[in-house]
Formats: C-alpha cells, sequence, structure tokens
C-alpha cells in the first residue's frame, strides 16, 4: 500500500485529508510540527509526503530541505502563503507541487495521484517518452517528432525538453531547468531559459503563441504537459 505522510499543524486539515487519502486506497500519517514529521519521514520511509510551509518547532522548508537531503521523495506544498518567492523556494528545494489554501480534498488526492505517476514515470526506462499523442522523444538517437514531423532542437533544447518530459505536469523554476542542463543555476542566466523555451515551442507547438504542450506557469516556471485533448 502506498504510504503517505501528512505534516500540517492544523487538526481539521490533517482530519479531511487523512479520510480522503484512506477511502482512496492509501496508508496515511500525519505529524503536526517539524520535528515529529522529519522522525516520521526517519521511521516510515512515506512514498509522498504532503507539507506544510508554516509549522511549529521546524519550519516546512527546512523540513523540506532535510527530505531532500535523504532522497527523492515526492513532495507536494500545502499552504496558506500565496506570494511567488513562497512557492518558487518550495519549488528549488525540490517540491513536486503546491497546494494553496483553501483547497478541496478531491484535488488533494487528484495532485498525489498525479504526482506518485509522474514519479514512476521518471524512475521507469526512457528510451522513448511520449507527451500525449503528439511528441515522442527517442532518447538514445536524441530526435523528437511532433505530430508526426521530425524536429531538429539543439542539444540544449533537447535536454531542457527531455528533463520536462520525464515527469508530464510537473511545474519548473527556470533555475531548476537551467540547473539541468549546465549543472548549476545562476541567477543573471535564467532569462537564457526562456529563448529556449521560445526556440522549443516554435518547433513543437502547432501555434507557438498559444502553446499547448510547454506552457508558462507565471511567476513560477514552465511545465510540458499533454494538450492533445
Amino acid at each position: 500500500m502506498t504510504k503517505v505522510l501528512i505534516v500540517d499543524d492544523e487538526p481539521a486539515i490533517v482530519r479531511l485529508v487523512r479520510d480522503y487519502l484512506e477511502r482512496a486506497g492509501f496508508d496515511v500519517s500525519t505529524a503536526a510540527n517539524g520535528e515529529d514529521a522529519l522522525q516520521l519521514f526517519s521511521r516510515v520511509r512515506p512514498d509522498l509526503v504532503i507539507l506544510d510551509l508554516t509549522l511549529p518547532l521546524i519550519d516546512g522548508l527546512d523540513v523540506a530541505r532535510a527530505m531532500r537531503r535523504a532522497g527523492d521523495v515526492p513532495i507536494i506544498m500545502l499552504t496558506a502563503r500565496i506570494e511567488e518567492a513562497d512557492r518558487v523556494a518550495g519549488l528549488e528545494l525540490g517540491a513536486d507541487d503546491y497546494v494553496t489554501k483553501p483547497f478541496s480534498a478531491r484535488e488533494i488526492v487528484a495532485r498525489v495521484r498525479a504526482v506518485l505517476r509522474r514519479a514512476q514515470a521518471a524512475a521507469a526506462p526512457d528510451d522513448v517518452i511520449r507527451v500525449g499523442e503528439s511528441i515522442v522523444l527517442d532518447v538514445p538517437r536524441m530526435r523528437v517528432e511532433a505530430d508526426g514531423q521530425d524536429v531538429v532542437l539543439t542539444a540544449t533544447e533537447f535536454q531542457l525538453l527531455l528533463h520536462m518530459a520525464r515527469q508530464p505536469g510537473r511545474v519548473f523554476t527556470r533555475a531548476q531547468l537551467l540547473d539541468a542542463v549546465h549543472g548549476v543555476a545562476v541567477e543573471s542566466y535564467e532569462r537564457a531559459i526562456d529563448a529556449h523555451v521560445k526556440n522549443i515551442r516554435r518547433k513543437i507547438e502547432r501555434d507557438p503563441r498559444a502553446p499547448r504542450h510547454l506552457q508558462t506557469v507565471f511567476g513560477v516556471g514552465y511545465r510540458l504537459v499533454d494538450g492533445d485533448a
């Protein structure tokens, strides 16, 4: 059974999310502060963590840092913080998704399932990756097809597209994408990612001005989605 750890200091929220996840078939553990969260994390080894950013004893961002040092468990941030800086900070630490309060418990269940699917896809062999019916990446040959047509990408463009295609739907900040292709995130060069994204869109999108696949998440970064529907 898939194990989920909920970390939040609001009992009503914990009960609501726990009940919905348990009904959906998940094995749920809960913690109300940062210290208990890290102890449970080490003992339970959850498959996914739902983590509030505002916690007693140890702040949620520090909890996320500690969890990231221990491994690659998927993390969904659950927070009332709506400022762009907070969302970006959490994503930069490696959070896989974020949900702002108030929220729908059904939405949380859907997000959990989506993040787990992305994590499983990222861990699977990826000789060929498909994003919907339109985009196909042949990884060993560094070839891309869009709508059945061969697309010529530069090495950097291919690596950017591949990084996002391995976890479709995940939001990546510019710094994360820059780190993926250059091994370091340098703030002064983050806008170079925008230029690469513009070029990729020109090559894979039917209408680059209204992209179906490579979408902008305003104030955060980019994500690659199945836009065939």
